[in-house]
C-alpha cells in the first residue's frame, strides 16, 4: 500500500505542483477559478463571451490572456511548444488536443484528420509528445454514427460518407502503429457510441497486435461500461490482439440523463456518484490487472482513484515506468496531481488543447460549466493556489 504518510501530503506540495507558474500567472489561475466558483458569474460571462464573439467584439486579446491561455497550450502545434517543453522538463508529457468543435462538412472533417496525422508527425520527432486524441465526431456527421449505431441501412451517398470516415480513422492509426505514437479516441454521447466502439474496435484489431496503439474511451458514468471491458478483452484475447483503454467518468451525464427521460427509456447514467466512482474503480483494478493484454490511460481529477492506482500498481509489482499505465489531467487543472506524480516517476500527460481563440470558446465554456458544478474540485483548486501564494510570501 502507499504509505499513509505520503498519501497525506503528495497532492499537497504546492511548491512542486505550480512550480512553473510565476506568480502572475499564480494569480490569473486565482482568480480564474475564484470566478468559475460562483455559478451566476459562468453564466453571465458564458453569454457575454459568446454575444461579444458573435458580433466580432476586439475581445479575442483579453480572452487569450486569461481563460485561454490557462486552459489552451496556444492558437497552433507551433505555439503550443514552449508549454510542451516546459512540461517535460518537469517530467509531464502532453497530449495535444485540436479543441475545435461544431464543425459538420466533409471539408472540415478531412482537415481533422489531416491535423491529427501533422501531430503524429509532429509527435515522432517530440518525446514529449507520446500520445495524439481525435473525437468521432470530428472525422464525421454525429447522425451518421447514431443511425449506424441503431442498425438502420444507410443509403448509398450516407455509405459513401461513412466509408469516408472508416478512411479517416484507417489512415490516422496506419501512421500512428508506423510511428510508434499512440492514438485515444475520445467517448461522446451514448446513443452514437456504439458505432464509434465498433470501428475504434476495427482499428484495435488491425493495429494492436504486438501492442496498443488504439485506445478507446470508457465513460465510467454508464453502467454498461465495466462489462463491455470485459467483453472486448474477452474477444481480443480469442482474435490474439492487445486493448487499450482510457477510463474517465465521463462529459455528458445531464444530457444523457435528460434524452432518456424524453424517450422514455433507461438512463444509462449510473444513479449516483458513488456508483460511478466505483464503476471507474472496478474498470482500474481490471487493467491493471491484465496488463499482458490491456494498456491503460488513467485520465482522472480524482485524488483517490489516483492513490488507488498506486496502490494496485505497487502491490502487482508494476514498474512506475511502464508503458502500459499512464496518468492524465486537463492543462490547467489539478496540477497538484500531474506534476506530484510526474515527480513520483509515474507517467503522467496533460491534454493540452488547442485551436484558434474563437473556435475553442465551446471547449472553454464547456470546462467552465463543469467546473461550476463540481463544487469541491473548485473549491480544492482555490485552496491548493491560496496556499501556494501564501508560500511563496512566507
Amino acid at each position: 500500500m502507499v504509505d499513509i504518510a505520503l498519501k497525506n501530503q503528495l497532492f499537497d506540495n504546492t511548491k512542486v505542483a505550480f512550480s512553473l507558474k510565476s506568480d502572475s500567472e499564480l494569480e490569473r489561475a486565482y482568480f480564474l477559478f475564484k470566478m468559475i466558483s460562483h455559478e451566476p458569474l459562468v453564466r453571465i460571462g458564458t453569454a457575454a463571451t459568446n454575444f461579444a464573439l458573435k458580433a466580432h467584439l476586439p475581445v479575442e486579446g483579453l480572452i487569450r490572456a486569461t481563460v485561454f491561455d490557462h486552459f489552451c497550450g496556444g492558437v497552433s502545434e507551433d505555439d503550443c511548444m514552449k508549454v510542451v517543453d516546459n512540461m517535460f522538463e518537469k517530467g509531464v508529457s502532453s497530449v495535444l488536443d485540436y479543441s475545435v468543435e461544431g464543425k459538420k462538412n466533409e471539408a472540415n472533417f478531412d482537415a481533422a484528420a489531416e491535423k491529427i496525422i501533422k501531430i503524429i508527425k509532429f509527435a515522432d520527432e517530440k518525446e514529449a509528445m507520446p500520445i495524439v486524441v481525435f473525437k468521432p465526431t470530428g472525422f464525421g456527421r454525429f447522425f451518421l454514427y447514431q443511425k449506424k449505431g441503431e442498425g438502420k441501412a444507410f443509403t448509398s451517398e450516407e455509405q459513401a460518407e461513412w466509408d469516408r470516415i472508416v478512411a479517416r480513422y484507417d489512415s490516422v492509426c496506419a501512421l500512428a502503429k508506423e510511428r510508434d505514437v499512440e492514438v485515444l479516441i475520445d467517448g461522446e454521447e451514448s446513443w452514437m457510441q456504439d458505432a464509434a466502439d465498433d470501428l475504434c474496435e476495427d482499428m484495435m484489431r488491425k493495429y494492436n497486435i504486438e501492442k496498443p496503439i488504439v485506445y478507446n474511451t470508457l465513460q465510467t458514468y454508464r453502467w454498461d461500461r465495466f462489462d463491455y471491458l470485459k467483453d472486448l478483452h474477452k474477444r481480443a484475447q480469442e482474435n490474439g490482439h492487445k486493448v487499450g483503454f482510457k477510463i474517465v467518468r465521463g462529459a455528458y451525464m445531464e444530457k444523457e440523463r435528460e434524452r432518456a427521460e424524453d424517450k422514455g427509456y433507461d438512463s444509462p447514467i449510473c444513479e449516483n456518484k458513488k456508483a460511478t466512482d466505483d464503476n471507474f474503480n472496478d474498470c482500474l483494478r481490471y487493467c491493471l490487472k491484465n496488463l499482458n493484454g490491456i494498456s491503460v490511460f488513467i485520465g482522472t481529477h480524482n485524488e483517490y482513484s489516483c492513490y488507488l492506482a498506486m496502490d494496485m500498481m505497487k502491490d502487482l509489482n508494476v514498474d512506475k515506468k511502464d508503458n502500459n499505465v499512464w496518468f492524465g489531467q486537463l492543462y490547467g487543472m489539478s496540477d497538484h496531481i500531474s506534476f506530484n506524480l510526474a515527480e513520483e516517476g509515474y507517467n503522467v500527460a496533460k491534454y493540452v488543447p488547442f485551436g484558434p481563440v474563437k473556435d475553442v470558446m465551446p471547449y472553454l465554456i464547456r470546462r467552465a460549466e463543469e467546473n461550476t458544478s463540481v463544487a469541491g474540485q473548485t473549491s480544492r483548486e482555490l485552496n491548493l493556489l491560496k496556499k501556494e501564494k501564501q508560500r511563496r510570501k512566507g
